[in-house]
């Protein structure tokens, strides 16, 4: 596939995101949010080239910077933003939609690229990058990165780093819950993840995350909707199968 602002390939149930607009510090502009939205998509409704659902989404950038955000080159060039909903909408996809979705990243974030950091499953990040929230600076604030961001860290340490605007390491943004793990070598550790991921069915996790998604935390306000998904997913012949066929051969589901 060729796009003007991103490098993707699909294949063997994932797809890979680079951002691609390095003469911009992979800016967030109008072609890009479109580019993205036609790849997830594809992931949402079609397969890769070898017939396999998509089932992994990783999003990447270079060495040097992830996402620096909105592009303020077009903002200026325009006068005004553009619409934020199809954006909204993209990590929102990322953080609901039927696939494992992981961001890897390496040097800078900010801004609206702590909105797709924010909105994905797991994040891999090494050592020398750095997540910052810029927006306070020219007088506005990360409204949309925010609800993604609340969620996964917190109220008072979303509040903190908006109001803070200064960048945080890798190691502050894992102690804050922004980064699953930290690397010396990102793509070492997403190979790791990917041996383990890949096993997954995909039908498995769009009823997980569907489920996580609207998932309290109260247990007595959550009963119904636990009940409900464990007696639906054990009246499934197939788990059921793969559950038999674990005790009989001590072979996993995609086993051989």
């Amino acid at each position: 596939m060729t796009y003007d602002t991103l490098a993707v390939t699909i294949g063997k149930g994932l797809c890979r995101i680079s951002f691609d607009r390095p003469e911009a510090g992979n800016a967030i502009n109008d072609q890009m949010i479109r580019e993205l939205t036609q790849v997830l998509n594809i992931c949402v409704c079609d397969a890769g080239s070898d017939g396999k659902p998509v089932s992994i989404v990783v999003l990447e950038g270079n060495a040097e910077i992830f996402c620096a955000g909105g592009d303020f080159q077009a903002v200026s060039d325009s006068g005004a933003a553009g619409d934020p909903e199809p954006l909204y909408e993209i990590w929102r996809l990322l953080s609901e939609g039927p696939f494992i979705t992981i961001s890897v990243v390496k040097g800078r974030v900010n801004a609206g690229g702590v909105g797709f950091v924010a909105a994905c499953d797991i994040v891999i990040a090494e050592q020398r990058a750095t997540f910052g929230l810029s927006e306070l600076l020219f007088g506005l604030f990360p409204a949309c990165v925010l609800p993604f961001l609340v969620r996964r860290i917190g109220h008072q340490k979303a509040h903190y780093m908006t109001l803070m605007t200064k960048p945080v390491s890798a190691h502050d943004a894992a102690a804050s819950g922004l980064v699953d793990v930290v690397a010396e070598n990102a793509d070492a550790a997403l190979r790791q993840h990917l041996t383990r991921l890949q096993h997954l069915n995909r039908q498995a996790i769009a009823s997980y995350k569907c489920y996580m998604a609207s998932c309290s935390g109260n247990p007595e306000r959550d009963k119904v909707a636990a009940l409900t998904a464990n007696r639906t997913f054990f009246s499934d012949p197939s788990v059921v199968a793969g559950i038999q066929r674990y005790v009989s051969e001590l072979k996993f589901p995609w086993e051989a």
